[in-house]
């Protein structure tokens, strides 16, 4: 039996000052909901799955409930949850009217013979599987509706304004189970006034996150126009072949701002279950299972 690890995220972005302890406390909450079951036997998936789900919840982070607005004022939502023991991977995009996108991407994973559902499809399908289909109001919160009403018709705004002060707080959990095995999972509600139908990092393997029991497990988050173009899940995961974990992680999120100038972090796990994490974003919020101290919370300011 191994020792079980568990670290998540709430995004990496330039989050306000007055929003810190709201972003510590909701990654330390995922941590203290999902560790003492992990500890019980509960698999990789369930923990990563449960973990995000506890986020999704939360109206602190741009993912679930406080999700940012599109162009036409919805909210769509992208997620993924992949198995490093098989590779085997479920994920969704441009989901409306579901709390728990991760959760239907489990069930894309565990129910069809396919990796990725989107928009209609995918609603349609959470619906024959049973998931509770919500008011959109019921994810919408008066932030984010007052971000909208600023910004909706401003044509100097564009979706990758790093500096921008309001939450952008993609969430994301990587696992080893007490089995060894390894897995990951991304949820969030993109960018703000993106594009109906705009498709991010988050959904994609190799981009939004990434788990193999022969590598490692990731989480990503930040501007997904950049991560994508470097799938920078992936090239962490790559990078733990000759590098420990967090030389990997800052290795990776060094690529993506030399390689396509994209800003963004990550956490990231290696088969052994060390823990990295880097981001070239002025803050990241995270928290993780240390055995010596309990769980750690931190936001990290950038020194990037």
């Amino acid at each position: 039996m191994r020792q079980p690890r568990l670290i998540v995220h709430g995004g990496a972005w330039n989050i306000p000052d007055d929003k810190d302890e709201a972003h510590i406390q909701g990654v330390q909450t995922a941590i203290a909901h999902v560790w003492p079951q992990l500890q019980l036997g509960m698999s990789a998936l369930d923990a990563v799955e449960a973990a995000v789900g506890v986020m999704e919840e939360d109206p602190t982070f741009d993912a679930g409930r406080g999700s940012f607005l599109n162009a036409n004022a919805e909210i769509e939502l992208d997620a993924i949850i992949m198995d490093g023991a098989t590779l085997n991977l479920g994920a969704v995009a441009a989901i409306q009217n579901v709390l728990h996108p991760v959760r239907v991407a489990r069930l894309v994973m565990e129910r069809t013979e396919h990796c990725l559902l989107v928009g209609v499809g995918a609603q349609a399908f959470a619906r024959r599987m049973g998931v509770p289909v919500l008011d959109p109001r019921e994810l919408l919160t008066p932030r984010e509706l007052a971000f909208y009403e600023k910004i909706k018709d401003d044509p100097s705004y564009r979706t990758r304004d790093l500096f921008e002060p309001t939450p952008m707080g993609t969430v994301g959990a990587v696992a080893m189970d007490q089995a060894g095995n390894l897995a990951a999972a991304t949820s969030t509600g993109g960018t703000a006034r993106k594009l109906p139908g705009r498709v991010g990092d988050s959904p994609l393997a190799g981009a939004g996150a990434y788990a193999d029991n022969s590598l490692g497990a990731t989480s990503a988050t930040g501007w997904g126009e950049a991560i994508m173009k470097v799938l920078l899940s992936k090239t962490a995961c790559d990078l733990l072949r000759n590098h420990p974990a967090m030389v990997a992680a800052e290795m990776a999120v060094d690529w993506l701002y030399q390689r396509v100038q994209g800003h963004g972090g990550l956490i990231l796990m290696d088969r052994e279950g060390r823990y990295g994490w880097a981001h070239n974003t002025p803050k990241m919020a995270f928290a993780y299972v240390d055995h010596s101290n309990g769980i750690v919370a931190r936001m990290k300011v950038s020194t990037w």
